[in-house]
Formats: structure tokens, sequence, C-alpha cells
């Protein structure tokens, strides 16, 4: 549902009473509206409390010191998927999937750490030709003077072509993954592809079915730089492929890593430059900034809104009482905003650096950073 042409998102987050905010509102980035929200929790109540919201009662973490302090804190603060995972949806115990990005330490780096060389940067630096090749031919098969959809037209083909190379994945097949990844990610609420927990498991099984007979074949194979294979040879993961819900939550994991953010990333990245033409002139004066931007565009889109965690131990967080089993959700979409932390947080400004790196970053992170500065 829009916003009517009259309502005033501004007036609207500085009238409503602290504790009839809900941050997690769908209707907020649908509208693209949840600034001001944020705007007044940052300010008057960053560590926030709402009961019964859209997705059940939470904290709302808001400030970049106070979500690096969850972020770094495992111990108190887990993202094991049988306490409720990474998301602030709270699926059914039968549908929660385990994977590594749902897994606390030692476990999560375990597992990790299996995935994380494929890139790193001497890995990325043998895909180079190949990943210049196929932007090339992606970016000079657009139409000229036509209006175009960037997102289908490069972020998505793009993202989803890099995704064939790192899992070795049939090219003529790839928009299974892009079908997966946004079946993996779709509000079952929202009246889109997936309309219940039901229907995203009968989707995702197809997924599970042809990774399972890749993995078999990888896996009689010596080892390659290619994720099944690494998955399948790996001292941590080598036996995933016999718990089939945990192979499918990394497996979507993984899709999702390297498709959603990535795109995201680059469609908010177009439409920064285009919003900001005075960067964009310096970006194409002084082409060695093309490094720095790439931080910023992930910092100013916020390619992922949020994550959550489930409080383990009683604690304190921003002068707030935490109690064991509280849902806490990290807005990274508002921690990349905070005054307090960012200089012009609100300007896109190439060559401002990085930030910060947070734990949690996806292992695309890389990947997709590197894509971008060759």
């Amino acid at each position: 549902m829009n916003a009517p042409v009259h309502f005033d998102p501004v007036a609207d987050a500085q009238s409503l009473p602290l504790d009839q905010i809900d941050v997690s509102d769908p209707r907020l980035y649908q509208d693209d509206i949840y600034y001001p929200y944020f705007e007044r929790l940052r300010r008057e109540d960053p560590v926030h409390y709402r009961k019964d919201g859209r997705y059940g009662s939470f904290w709302s973490v808001t400030k970049f010191k106070d979500i690096m302090q969850v972020e770094t804190h495992p111990e108190i603060y887990s993202s094991e998927a049988r306490l409720g995972s990474i998301t602030i949806t709270d699926r059914p115990a039968e549908f929660r999937r385990s994977s590594f990005i749902a897994m606390d330490p030692p476990r999560h780096d375990e597992q990790r750490k299996v995935v994380s060389p494929i890139v790193a940067p001497a890995n990325l630096n043998n895909m180079a030709g190949i990943i210049r090749e196929r932007t090339c031919k992606v970016l000079d098969g657009l139409p000229r003077g036509e209006t175009l959809d960037w997102v289908q037209r490069v972020s998505i083909e793009l993202t989803t072509l890099m995704l064939t190379t790192l899992f070795d994945f049939p090219v003529e097949e790839r928009r299974k993954l892009t079908y997966w990844s946004d079946c993996a990610t779709a509000d079952v609420n929202a009246g889109g592809m997936v309309d219940s927990e039901e229907k995203r498991l009968e989707i995702l099984t197809e997924a599970l079915r042809t990774f399972t007979a890749l993995w078999h074949e990888r896996a009689s194979r010596p080892p390659t730089y290619e994720l099944i294979s690494m998955l399948a040879h790996g001292e941590a993961t080598r036996n995933l492929v016999n718990d089939p819900p945990e192979f499918l939550g990394n497996l979507t994991l993984l899709i999702v890593g390297g498709n959603d953010t990535t795109r995201n990333s680059m469609s908010g990245g177009l439409w920064a430059l285009n919003k900001h033409p005075a960067e964009y002139r310096k970006l194409r004066d002084n082409p060695g900034l093309i490094p720095s931007l790439v931080p910023e565009i992930i910092r100013w889109q916020s390619p992922v809104v949020h994550m959550r965690r489930t409080a383990v131990k009683d604690t304190e967080l921003g002068g707030k009482q935490i109690r064991v089993g509280d849902k806490v959700v990290m807005w990274y979409i508002s921690g990349n905003r905070d005054e307090d932390s960012i200089d012009r947080p609100n300007d896109f400004i190439i060559g401002r650096g990085i930030i910060c790196r947070s734990a949690s970053a996806c292992i695309a992170a890389s990947a997709t950073a590197w894509r971008k500065c060759n």
C-alpha cells in the first residue's frame, strides 16, 4: 500500500509516541520513508523496544557503536537457527535451517573458513578474465537511447552469471539461481511468489536435489576452486550433504549472499551516482577513486537492512536491560547513517574510505568489492 499523497513521514515520525514506532513495517521501505523514524530513534531511544509489533516484540539497535557491540559478542547475542536465526521473522521451528551465518563460533568460523578462499585475492585474480568478459558483454549489449530496467538487464544478469562461475553451474540454467534466491528471502505475507513456508520448502527442495547431485559428482573428483567442490572436500563440511536441512541452509546462504546483496549494491550504486552528479564527475576524472567507491556504495545503500540476534544472557545495552530470549535486531540501514560515528552520513562521498567491516560481513562482500574495482 502506497502512502497517501498528503502523508508527511517526518511529521508522523516526530508525533508518534516512541513505543508505537515500528521500524519493521514493510511500508516504510516500500515507500522509502524510513529515514525520519530511525533519525528519531537514534536521537531519543537508540536501543528501542517495540512490544507486539508486526514481527512480534523486539529490540531495535540503531546506532553504529551499539550495533558493533552486539555483532562482536556472540556469547551474549546468538545467531543460532534453533533460537530464531538471523532475521526478524520468527519462522516455525520445523522450517528453520542452520547455516554458518546462523551459527555461533566455533562452528561458524570452521564452516566459513572452508568457502572464504573463493573470494581471496589470488583466486579472484584467476577469474579476472571471465569477470571482465561477462561485464563487458552485459554492458555492451544494452540498448542506446532507450529506457531500460537496469536491475534486470545488469544487476541481476551480471551477478547471476558470476554465481554460475562460483558454483560451476550451467550458464544456460542460471536464472534458477535467481529464482531460488528470491524464494529464500521472500516474505510469505507479502503476496508474492511464496505464500507459505511449505511453498518455500517445496521450491527450495528442487535446489537441494540439484546441488546434491552436483555434490556427489564433485566429491568424486579432485578438489577445485568452486563452492560445491570446496564444501565436499572441506574438513568441516565434507559430511554436510548427509544433513539435508543444513546443506540447504548453506546453499541458500551462498546463493543469496552472492546474488541479492551484490545486485542491491549494483543498483543502489548507480542510483547514488545519478543522485550525486558531482561525485560521478569526480570519479570519472579520477578512476583511482574506484576502490573507495565500493565501501561507500555499501554504506550508503546498505544492501542488508537488518540482522537479528537472540539474547542468551541477561545483559545491558545502551542503558536498557536485555533479558534472555529477547529478540535483538541490528538495523544496519540506520547504523550506516549514524551522525555520531560518520561525518555527513546522509551524503554520498567517494573517497571517505572504509567506515568499518562488521564481524558478520557476508563472504560475498569481498567478491562484490573486487568486481566493482576491476
